[in-house]
């Protein structure tokens, strides 16, 4: 093996589309070109007519999706073995890395098993989860041993935090590997406040703005958002509540509240200057496996209110750069947040601490993370052979 990699990333989801897994393998695949290591990507069609990119160091292969339910300009990829079979015997890839668990990603972890090529999937996605928020709470566990036998049939599973590592060994997962996420200081940071943007939504510089980014979607938790943020206003009149996205509940929250300011997508310099306009960010969901918006909102100056879990566990420090609440106590997530809003002094210093909370996380350092990771399962040995038997035969079923 050359000191070079050949990395074949199998997605249902990349850039331009706007959710945190196509926003974090971007990234990703932007290290690993940005280091000489070569990537084919395949995922699926994202508009009729799509013509596949080249370059010498990136392949891009377009396969047919249909689109995701409830998630308008998403879609998930059709299995694909034949076509990946073909590719990777015509050029065989050091390893193969696979960011979703659809019919595109599985399809890819048993095309790579048929070719002994080494698999490194990744885990983004709390799925089985996601069933109870619509209507389908009895596929839970069936997703879940889906999930589980998908992972484990990869030599290495990578997660973004310890804690998300640590609870899906508890519950069977194998060979999981911590790969974190990062954050670009250079756009989301407290010099992006913008007094024009303030303006616009008519408020003063010493008036509230209350934060929440990130996909309008009922798994998001928005009641809390809502409960909180009248709690807010009820102290402070002149607080306004900040929307940035779009999702399946953004019509209905429009309707029902048009008091808000909604500001449906945004991107880039935009996005952080919405961010950095705000004074205050609420994240309460719950089925997040990180939250790549916590790290973009303590960057950009913003303390932030959360539950103990995934990223806001392993960053937010109570009372220093944000307030914590215990998983599901949405009693305590209202109390923490009105802590910060009664206490501006204490709000002020949070937005000071915030920013240097994550200097640290620059990109270099995870994207040197994720080669370690893909060179280690290169080297690991592959599933026994009886217990591939095993597997192969439990997930045919």
């Amino acid at each position: 093996m050359s000191s070079q990699l050949h990395v074949a990333v199998v997605t249902e989801t990349y850039p331009p589309e706007v959710n945190g897994v196509a926003m974090t393998l971007g990234r990703m695949v932007q290290g690993l070109l940005a280091r000489g290591h070569r990537v084919s990507l395949t995922r699926p069609v994202q508009y009729p007519g799509e013509a596949p990119a080249a370059s010498p160091q990136m392949i891009t292969t377009l396969v047919r999706g249909l689109p995701i339910p409830g998630y308008a300009g998403l879609r998930f990829g059709l299995p694909a073995s034949r076509l990946l079979r073909r590719q990777w015997r015509a050029d065989r890839p050091d390893v193969v890395q696979v960011a979703t668990e659809g019919p595109l990603g599985a399809s890819a972890i048993a095309a790579a098993r048929e070719l002994g090529i080494p698999v490194v999937s990744e885990f983004h996605t709390n799925f089985h989860t996601y069933s109870r928020h619509y209507g389908f709470a009895w596929l839970e566990g069936l997703v879940a041993a889906h999930m589980r036998r998908l992972h484990n049939r990869s030599r290495m599973t990578l997660v973004p935090s310890r804690r998300l590592g640590v609870e899906l060994q508890r519950n069977g997962y194998r060979n999981v590997r911590v790969v974190a996420r990062g954050v670009d200081n250079a756009l989301f940071n407290p010099a992006r406040r913008s007094a024009a943007l303030r303006a616009a939504w008519n408020v003063g510089e010493d008036d509230l703005v209350v934060a929440h980014v990130g996909r309008l979607a009922p798994e998001k938790n928005l009641p809390l958002v809502l409960t909180t943020f009248a709690a807010i206003h009820r102290y402070a009149p002149g607080a306004r509540l900040l929307l940035v996205g779009d999702g399946p509940s953004r019509r209905q929250m429009q309707q029902q509240h048009p008091e808000h300011i909604h500001a449906g997508m945004r991107h880039g310099d935009d996005l952080a200057a919405h961010y950095a306009s705000a004074d205050l960010f609420l994240f309460p969901s719950m089925t997040d496996t990180w939250g790549n918006v916590v790290l973009e909102a303590l960057a950009s100056g913003l303390p932030v209110v959360a539950y103990r879990m995934a990223a806001a566990a392993e960053l937010i420090r109570h009372g220093d750069n944000g307030m914590l609440a215990d998983p599901g106590a949405s009693d305590q997530f209202v109390r923490a947040a009105l802590d910060l809003v009664t206490r501006p002094r204490t709000r002020r210093r949070a937005a000071v601490a915030a920013p240097c909370s994550v200097a640290a996380l620059d990109w270099e350092h995870i994207h040197e993370q994720l080669v370690t990771a893909l060179r280690d399962a290169i080297a690991r040995p592959a599933m026994p052979p009886e217990e591939e038997v095993v597997y192969r035969f439990l997930a045919d079923q």
